[in-house]
């Protein structure tokens, strides 16, 4: 797949000595959704102000489409929507002049269709003649993507687009995010909601330190990293785990009367049926039993554990 935006060796170091960005290279192919993910400090909003030209870097290259964001500062910027964390609207502003002065920004004829359809797609139509400043906290975060969406970018940055937003709001925001890679709006996000990469992402890069430790396919880090669980919930307390299952390396809850089984998915027998076989061999009855898989979350703290 064709690449919309490639990065290569970006590095940015702030007056003071601060290394916010060190040798990064990244591509992010088009139509995509990637989700950035690292601990506070890591450097994803210096990557995407970066690239967005609102801070520049120290070394490296990037293009948007192709084109050099330093050289072609207005072509890029204008390809370019950013949602960014702070929520700086036009306080005395309505909604609708708001998106059509941030329309006429980048030079885009006026466009009353395509600024209604942006509104209704974020439940803002009926807020159109409402100043900013008398929105909830979650429409002010509304009004900030509908403001990004208003030139018609091909690439949209969310950084951190639901933090504050209720789950009911988070919710529509992700079906508005799933609708706009469909019309092939690349998207690039940045998030603390796990569950968010873990729904919308395409392929997934954690960020540590200011370096990309990884970039893969959300699936395919899910299948390679994620380990799953098979937990028996045992009728009556047992007292040991007989010697006969230790190499099932199982693990005795504290009220002895569940017994969890930790197993590898991508091996070609995950041992179960001989377990269960020995369980039985050996006297050992269950009630019920459920399966659980790692989530992303966890691998991310694993992830940045191991680059600490």
């Amino acid at each position: 797949m064709q690449a919309i935006i490639s990065i290569d060796g970006l590095s940015k170091t702030y007056d003071g000595g601060f290394k916010a960005l060190d040798n990064v290279s990244l591509e992010i192919d088009r139509g995509e959704i990637f989700a950035l993910l690292g601990p506070n400090g890591a450097g994803k909003t210096t990557l995407i102000n970066v690239v967005c030209g609102i801070v520049n870097g120290t070394a490296g290259t990037v293009t948007v489409d192709g084109h050099d964001i330093g050289s072609e500062y207005r072509h890029t910027r204008a390809m370019i929507g950013l949602v960014p964390q702070e929520m700086p609207t036009e306080s005395f502003e309505t909604v609708w002049n708001t998106c059509r002065f941030s329309r006429g920004l980048f030079g885009k004829p006026a466009s009353p269709e395509h600024l209604e359809k942006v509104l209704r797609s974020l439940s803002l139509w009926d807020k159109k003649d409402t100043i900013s400043m008398q929105l909830s906290g979650g429409m002010k975060r509304r009004v900030l993507i509908a403001k990004a969406l208003a030139h018609e970018p091909e690439v949209l940055f969310l950084d951190e687009p639901t933090a504050g937003v209720d789950v009911e709001l988070r919710q529509d925001m992700w079906n508005v995010v799933s609708k706009l890679r469909e019309q092939g709006v690349t998207v690039i996000l940045t998030t603390h909601y796990i569950e968010e990469a873990e729904q919308l992402a395409d392929r997934v890069g954690v960020i540590n330190h200011g370096e990309i430790i990884l970039i893969e396919e959300k699936d395919k880090l899910m299948r390679d990293l994620g380990k799953k669980q098979l937990v028996l919930n045992l009728p009556t307390a047992l007292a040991e785990i007989p010697s006969q299952l230790a190499s099932y390396h199982l693990e005795l809850s504290d009220d002895r009367h569940d017994l969890t089984y930790t197993y590898d998915t991508k091996r070609e027998r995950t041992g179960i049926t001989a377990l269960l076989g020995e369980l039985n061999a050996a006297g050992i009855h269950f009630n019920d039993l459920q399966t659980s898989q790692t989530s992303l979350e966890e691998i991310f703290v694993d992830l940045v554990k191991k680059d600490q």
